[in-house]
């Protein structure tokens, strides 16, 4: 099991009794698509009876001998899982190390008298007296704290956690904090390295050797600047790669890092409402060729993502506008109007939906593909115009506007949709040559034997991926697309 990489490694709820570890941990197993074991049950099934019985008839002692067995063949399966510990499992040594070594510890946080209301009357040996159990709390409390790497109020903040996906004002302080202590380069492009470059190295003090400057825009994603990065590292392969700025600098810098010496650790601190949104979440990692957008790259998970909503405040109007496609998008797939919350509440929902998906799917040979509502038809676009003037937010939003009007067409979706999400975008067609778009098109990484493979909508939160239709529909709505 790889030490730093998210995916790799298990989500472990700690906390004390009645937190609601076992039910938050099933619903975010479902979530991200893992195996749920919940130790105590594993305890009970195994011994043919109850936590209680065994307690009464072995004693404490015996349970914990028990207990930490149970934990360790959980801790130490190679499938990684969501995995919910006992109040009291934190009172082994290795228990503690395991967890350090092979999980994501997350502190589920819960109020002592809540805790004592939920579980006064149950029957849970160390829940008999009110004023035992609270000095029980406040004895356990720190070692729950000293082992847990995120404290968790929400099911939210698990799906986060289990991505290595941290949104905080304040997020950029962390780069400090990143696994292991090996040294790190940073990437940024010249404009955000000159409003947040001093602090990302601040960040990273003693760790930092080496700074690396790409183009703004697309233009960083090609070989020529990923050919410059690989011959300016001087990392070894405990190093890691720190990727600051929009999604295109993650994606030039999450390249190189995952093909310099065959794959070395990397962090994404996205400061563009696209990067934040999406680009910076999932492990999706690409340049550009001249015969489309994202042709050549890997999948290789950052070991933290850290998104600042603060870091938006100095972003151009223009870069929003770009962004808000991506919003947009992930409202369409999610259900829910996110285009209209406050910047904190928009980018932390967006984020959620994409690490959850992005884990139930991580290398996109399923359902991960949803996420590519609208995107068949802008890398289109983007390449046929060559990357320049047509920006990706502009191309998402003509291609949200032809995916969805062939949904209303072929799928029911209910036009008032199409027209709301048109409205919100308002995007202009675009000045690019129809046949090059179409040449490009054919090229999509979603095509198979040849056949287009689209992304569509029944309603809102109801995607559909896999689409073929005639060619003459699909030609006709990319046509609507340009000038």
């Amino acid at each position: 099991m790889d030490a730093r990489d998210p995916t790799k490694r298990h989500v472990v709820l700690i906390g004390f009794m009645g937190a609601g570890k076992s039910a938050r941990g099933q619903e975010v197993a479902a979530r991200i698509g893992r195996p749920f074991v919940d130790v105590d049950r594993e305890i009970e099934t195994n011994a043919g009876d109850t936590i209680v019985e065994i307690f009464r008839s072995w004693g404490e002692a015996a349970f914990r001998e028990i207990e930490e067995e149970t934990a360790g063949e959980a801790l130490t399966s190679p499938e990684p899982k969501v995995i919910a510990l006992g109040g009291g499992a934190l009172g082994s040594e290795a228990t503690r190390r395991l967890l350090r070594e092979r999980a994501t510890a997350v502190l589920v946080e819960v109020d002592p008298g809540d805790a004592w209301e939920r579980v006064r009357s149950s029957d849970r040996p160390l829940a008999r007296d009110e004023e035992a159990f609270r000095r029980l709390y406040e004895q356990r409390l720190p070692v729950y704290e000293e082992a847990a790497d995120v404290v968790a109020r929400s099911s939210d903040d698990v799906v986060l956690a289990a991505g290595g996906v941290d949104v905080r004002v304040g997020a950029l302080e962390l780069l400090g904090e990143l696994p292991g202590d090996r040294p790190a380069a940073l990437v940024a492009d010249a404009h955000v390295a000159g409003i947040y470059g001093a602090d990302a190295q601040l960040a990273l003090g003693e760790r930092l050797v080496s700074t690396h400057t790409v183009p703004r825009g697309e233009e960083a994603k090609t070989v020529a600047v990923c050919e410059r990065l690989w011959q300016e590292l001087r990392l070894d392969r405990g190093g890691t790669v720190v990727a600051l700025g929009g999604g295109c600098t993650t994606d030039v810098a999450g390249f190189a890092a995952a093909t310099y010496l065959r794959g070395i650790p990397w962090a994404a601190v996205p400061t563009t409402l696209v990067g934040q949104v999406d680009a910076g979440i999932g492990g999706k990692t690409a340049i550009d060729l001249r015969q489309g957008k994202n042709l050549v790259g890997a999948f290789h998970w950052p070991v933290r993502t850290l998104i600042d909503p603060t870091l938006l405040e100095t972003l151009p109007e223009a870069e929003r506008r770009a962004g808000l496609a991506e919003v947009v998008k992930t409202g369409l797939l999610s259900g829910e109007r996110l285009w209209e919350l406050a910047d904190a509440e928009l980018v932390r929902r967006c984020a959620v939906y994409k690490t959850a998906v992005s884990l139930r799917d991580p290398h996109d040979r399923g359902e991960r593909a949803v996420l590519n509502l609208g995107h068949t038809f802008a890398h289109a676009l983007e390449a046929a115009a060559e990357y320049e003037p047509v920006t990706h937010g502009q191309a998402v939003a003509l291609g949200l506007r032809a995916a969805l009007r062939l949904s209303v067409d072929h799928l029911g979706l209910d036009p008032a949709v199409a027209e709301d999400a048109d409205a919100v975008l308002a995007p202009l067609p675009v000045p690019v040559q129809l046949e090059r778009a179409w040449a490009a098109l054919g090229r999509d990484k979603k095509v198979e034997g040849g056949r287009v493979k689209l992304v569509l909508l029944e309603a809102p939160g109801k995607p559909v991926y896999g689409i073929e239709l005639p060619d003459e529909d699909v030609r006709r709505a990319l046509e609507s697309l340009v000038a």
